[in-house]
């Protein structure tokens, strides 16, 4: 086929004609494709890459700039931030340890003045009369105290009272300035008898009426009720004061109240302190014998002692504790023994067993010869007695040649 069959038109001396193409793109079209594709790049632009902000630039400067600063002659910023962070640890630290502490403190107040309501309610419910005390409380707001103690006795008791009267508890308007100065509470502790309202009961009211010193508990007096008399006190001293300690002492045992106190502001930081002269002492299965434990197979075989606890003439625990016990005092197992019983409540809590030896003193010349050496005694009393053998007749006695002098209380700061 010729080259004029397939449309090429020669020409001759060098003239050539147009050669048109199918595939060409007018320039219309170009400049429309163009643009569109400029505007679909400008809108995948903008949402993919957006200004910080002013903010975000300024944090990330000033971080820059806190990188910068560089203390001269180290350039290790790792080294730098290791400085910075044992301060920070135990500054945090601190914080966390002060939070605890008042968020212990809170529940610890909570814990009391839900017992103190309680107390009140159980008060009212039982129909027995509110003590002036209490209504005091109640009508006033809830007093801070730093210590009471509660002298255990007996209807049969009145010389032991009155030898006590006599010489380590302050009597009329010392008494009362020791409450309001010292914040020092002091009452001889009794129930009532087994026919309310009888003679015995009569006898009290009407000393209570000359001294003002006795506070009444919901309970029958008696020996083997010793651990229920102690668990009501505590329960009851809750309600009618808030202190920071709770003591309780037998009525035939000598005691300087202001080395008492100056011994128990060395815990007052402490938030539960059981403090006493600790023993551990036989269980006693033989029956008949005096401390006998009906309950002895509770302690293992026999011939095993008891856990440590503190000697009952005298003990003191912290607020948190006399406020475990009133909240608690309906399940709080009872043994023989008022000593045992209240070791025994503390056993399964987080409680510091203080073990101080001058609250258990002997009785002249040992708490004399103490005294000289100027480690005055807590408590004095003997021990083959229990207490101060005939005591109404020898705590005079004591208290001259023992006793820490009256001045020694009001000058003492707790």
């Amino acid at each position: 086929m010729s080259l004029k069959s397939k449309g090429f038109v020669g020409g001759g001396g060098g003239g050539g004609g147009e050669i048109p193409c199918r595939g060409a793109v007018s320039r219309k079209w170009a400049f429309l494709l163009c643009l569109g594709s400029f505007c679909l790049g400008l809108l995948f632009t903008n949402r993919m890459w957006t200004m910080p902000e002013p903010k975000e630039v300024i944090r990330r400067s000033a971080i820059e700039g806190e990188k910068m600063n560089v203390v001269p002659g180290d350039c290790n910023l790792k080294s730098i931030r290791e400085k910075q962070e044992p301060s920070d640890v135990l500054g945090e630290v601190s914080r966390t340890h002060h939070a605890i502490q008042s968020l212990d403190k809170t529940i610890s107040n909570l814990e009391m003045e839900l017992a103190a309501a309680r107390a009140t309610q159980e008060s009212i419910l039982s129909g027995s009369p509110l003590s002036d005390d209490l209504k005091d409380t109640e009508s006033n707001g809830r007093q801070k105290y730093f210590m009471v103690v509660g002298i255990n006795t007996a209807f049969s008791s009145r010389k032991r009272r009155d030898s006590v009267r006599a010489t380590w508890l302050p009597q009329g308007e010392k008494r009362k300035k020791l409450e309001e100065e010292k914040g020092i509470i002091i009452r001889f502790v009794i129930g009532h008898s087994a026919t309310s309202g009888g003679i015995l009961d009569k006898a009290i009211e009407a000393e209570d009426r000359k001294h003002g010193d006795f506070m009444r508990l919901d309970h029958v007096e008696g020996y083997l009720e010793l651990s229920a008399k102690t668990k009501i006190y505590f329960a009851t001293a809750v309600s009618m004061w808030d202190a920071e300690f709770y003591i309780k002492v037998d009525d035939d045992v000598h005691v300087n109240i202001a080395t008492l106190g100056t011994t128990l502001a060395r815990h007052r930081s402490k938030p539960r302190v059981y403090v006493g002269c600790m023993k551990s002492g036989p269980v006693l299965a033989q029956k008949g014998v005096r401390y006998h434990e009906p309950e002895y197979w509770k302690f293992g075989e026999q011939g095993n002692k008891y856990f440590r606890h503190a000697t009952g003439q005298i003990y003191a625990v912290s607020k948190d504790l006399a406020a475990y016990i009133s909240i608690n005092k309906h399940i709080l197992h009872r043994y023989a023994n008022e000593d045992v019983s209240l070791g025994a409540w503390f056993i399964g809590l987080d409680v510091e067993h203080i073990d101080d030896r001058r609250l258990c003193c002997g009785t002249p010349p040992d708490c004399e010869w103490k005294a000289q050496a100027g480690n005055i005694c807590v408590a004095s009393f003997d021990w083959s007695c229990s207490g101060i053998c005939k005591s109404a007749e020898r705590i005079r006695e004591v208290h001259q040649r023992c006793g820490e002098g009256e001045n020694a209380l009001w000058s003492a700061t707790f």
